[in-house]
């Protein structure tokens, strides 16, 4: 026996430092990854590094192809963006075809189109997420999915404001509530934590910066947490598959369409 302790901890040794190299994956995964496998797959924003290789969700090596939509042309998080087939998500991969528009009107996209539809940290920067979210829907085709990350509120700079009522989100779907939208601005000023957020700058900075609502779309609008993300998910039709808190800062949801 004692001439095969140092095999065991050898093996065991190797375990670890195997587990420590392997990159973290969400538990989700296993359920997206066959979904991902050779998709068409459209992403809201992006290119997003948890969707990429070594991120918890790495569904770009997965996928055939994948387009894509940001507000402007212009965004303080990609820079300068062209239309065309210019959106590069994977680089041993075709470019996808960016589109600019709003991710509550996706005018230019048909109708289920895609088979996946990727998310990660806009949801929260929309006026009117239930919009958007029938919009996501609409280019699905029936039995495709959503994958989608929102901020995990209590590690982030949002954690001192509530979280936002299922009512209001109606309200703002009922009222036709657009992008330019200051409802929560005042808020944001009071209860934005700059200490969880050192990119904002000064006080100063950020408040310039927060009062340019449409123009630059760095608001957190609403605040998320896990059950409402599945009644607004449930409310334009989708099916909730699962959700998961994954620390530090993420809250991921995969969704269906029946």
């Amino acid at each position: 026996m004692s001439g095969l302790d140092p095999l065991r901890r050898a093996v065991h040794r190797a375990q670890l430092v195997h587990r420590r190299l392997r990159p973290l994956r969400a538990q989700l995964f296993t359920q997206i990854a066959p979904l991902a496998r050779g998709a068409r797959g459209f992403e809201i924003g992006g290119p997003s590094q948890i969707f990429g290789p070594e991120g918890l969700l790495p569904v770009y090596p997965l996928v055939a192809s994948l387009d894509n939509a940001n507000f402007a042309a212009q965004t303080i998080w990609e820079g300068s963006i062209e239309e065309g087939f210019t959106f590069v998500f994977d680089p041993s991969k075709p470019p996808g075809r960016a589109h600019i528009c709003e991710a509550t009107d996706l005018a230019p996209v048909a109708s289920q189109s895609y088979d996946l539809v990727l998310s990660s940290h806009t949801l929260e920067h929309v006026a009117n997420p239930l919009r958007a979210l029938r919009e996501w829907l609409r280019v699905l085709r029936p039995g495709g999915a959503l994958v989608l990350v929102l901020p995990r509120r209590d590690a982030t700079f949002d954690h001192r404001r509530p979280v936002t009522t299922f009512e209001h989100l109606l309200d703002d779907e009922r009222a036709g509530t657009g992008e330019d939208d200051r409802t929560h601005l005042s808020e944001i000023l009071a209860l934005h934590d700059l200490e969880r957020d050192p990119a904002a700058g000064t006080r100063e900075q950020f408040e310039q910066r927060s009062q340019q609502v449409l123009e630059l779309r760095t608001l957190h609008h609403h605040v998320f947490d896990a059950e409402l993300v599945r009644r607004c998910l449930e409310h334009v039709g989708f099916e909730p598959a699962g959700i998961e808190s994954q620390p530090p800062f993420h809250l991921i949801a995969l969704a269906r369409l029946p």
